[in-house]
């Protein structure tokens, strides 16, 4: 198994990462905002499960074709930023205050669950980053490569839940506050959907 010195200094580099904004926080902040602490909470859980799927295909070798096609790395890129964008157009057009929201069916919980695991797959850094820093802490002479991809997807997993997790708990204590006051609540709503917009634009202009 990956010695314990580089699983702390492989946590270190995790948490630097997860905690800069980006798609998936963006993403987890709306969810928590219109939906409440479950929505938050099914966004981190599909984000995390979009991970498991980066494992994966590290493990297959599927990230190698990133660095040889840098198109595609392009191409994911502009996809995610557009799947924002349009979650982002939605909540600008839409007149339902974030406080309603709540009041939608339970499989808007699945849908935000799917949501945020294709946030997490069309986000390019994830597998850059994957490319990148995994061969750094996988070594040949330290176990199975499949535990050791566990291990490391473990800790990426944890981080994820712990900063996506309380950020889902933040936005549902606004949205509680806003709930008694619907015009400052369908600004919010707009105000979200700016920011996922901003959000996307930057992703896509600046990669």
């Amino acid at each position: 198994m990956t010695q314990q010195p580089q699983l702390w200094l492989f946590f270190l580099l995790v948490f630097g990462v997860i905690l800069l904004p980006g798609l998936d926080m963006a993403f987890v902040l709306a969810s928590s905002l219109v939906g409440g602490r479950r929505a938050g909470m099914m966004a981190t859980a599909g984000i995390m499960a979009g991970g498991v799927c980066h494992v994966l295909m590290t493990a297959l070798g599927v990230m190698a074709l990133l660095e040889v096609m840098p198109a595609l790395f392009n191409a994911m890129l502009w996809a995610g930023a557009a799947y924002i964008a349009w979650i982002g157009f939605s909540l600008m057009r839409s007149r339902i205050a974030l406080g309603e929201v709540s009041n939608l069916p339970a499989r808007s919980q699945a849908q935000t669950f799917r949501q945020g695991m294709l946030t997490s797959l069309l986000n390019p850094k994830a597998y850059l980053f994957m490319l990148a820093i995994f061969p750094q802490f996988i070594t040949p002479d330290a176990g199975s490569l499949p535990r050791q991809l566990l291990v490391l997807w473990l800790i990426i997993a944890a981080t994820q839940a712990a900063i996506y997790g309380a950020l889902a708990f933040v936005g549902d204590g606004v949205r509680q506050w806003l709930s008694d006051r619907p015009s400052a609540n369908v600004m919010l709503a707009r105000m979200v959907g700016i920011v996922l917009i901003a959000t996307a634009v930057y992703t896509a202009t600046r990669g």
